[in-house]
């Protein structure tokens, strides 16, 4: 199973279930998406996505947010980015990369227990992140899990009958 997780080789086999890689590409759009929207919106990301009372803040400190919600954004943008080139050519890493965005994301979850943000109302930010953070999980063990058939990354290929070689 570790080498399915840290592949020996990155290219572009795969050995988990389909759904896995559908899973991932839903995943990927919407962090392309939500990268996009909080780099390019992030005062209204703030306020409405997270309920965070920016107009109760002073200017600089709403600013001060606001830069961070936008870098923030960046930084899920750039790590979709990579995402999606590990979909489109070096297959053998999506389990990684769903272990590393389930990370991430429930790293940022305890963060938030230990260091809340203020919040006015019930924002549906949380909500969408633990979602998020469940179809990780449901990905990463699809993706551990392989296809009958599938062959696993480093096993020998299968004996094959040729002409001068009988198979034995």
């Amino acid at each position: 199973m570790l080498n399915r997780l840290f592949p020996e080789r990155i290219d572009n086999t795969y050995s988990g279930h389909t759904i896995a890689l559908w899973l991932f590409g839903l995943l990927v759009a919407a962090r392309i998406l939500q990268g996009l929207v909080v780099t390019f919106n992030s005062y209204s990301s703030a306020m409405s996505a997270d309920g965070i009372p920016l107009d109760t803040f002073t200017p600089a400190a709403a600013q001060t947010v606001v830069a961070l919600f936008a870098l923030s954004g960046i930084s899920r943008l750039v790590v979709a980015l990579l995402c999606l080139v590990v979909l489109w050519r070096y297959r053998s890493a999506v389990t990684f990369m769903f272990a590393l965005l389930l990370l991430e994301s429930l790293a940022k979850e305890v963060l938030l227990r230990f260091v809340p943000l203020p919040k006015a109302g019930a924002p549906p930010g949380p909500v969408v992140n633990l979602t998020f953070a469940g179809l990780m999980t449901a990905g990463l063990a699809l993706s551990l899990w392989r296809r009958r058939g599938a062959r696993a990354q480093g096993d020998p290929p299968a004996a094959r009958s040729t002409p001068d070689r009988p198979v034995a």
